[in-house]
């Protein structure tokens, strides 16, 4: 079975498209990674996986499932950047 189905996944920003129909298919009990230069859709493609933004077109299955809040427990995301203030004290 696969862990993750990416079909047709569309992103657009204003006038600039940050996927365009993107597909991708994982299988279960594989590890992958997102290779490409700065601009390339990677973090937005992740971002949508992880229903931190919405696609424009497009389904993500998660084991056959069509993506839902339920699965959030499920997926693990570290991003490079902290979701911090910069200027805020770590005891504020």
């Amino acid at each position: 079975m696969d862990a993750l189905i990416a079909r047709g996944i569309t992103k657009r920003y204003s006038n600039h498209t940050a996927l365009d129909q993107v597909s991708v298919t994982i299988p279960e009990k594989t590890i992958y990674g997102l290779l490409g230069p700065n601009g390339a859709g990677k973090t937005t493609l992740i971002r949508i996986i992880n229903q931190i933004i919405n696609s424009e077109e497009g389904e993500v299955l998660i084991f056959g499932e069509k993506l839902s809040s339920k699965h959030i427990e499920i997926i693990g995301y570290l991003p490079e950047e902290r979701g911090l203030y910069k200027k805020m004290k770590v005891g504020d």
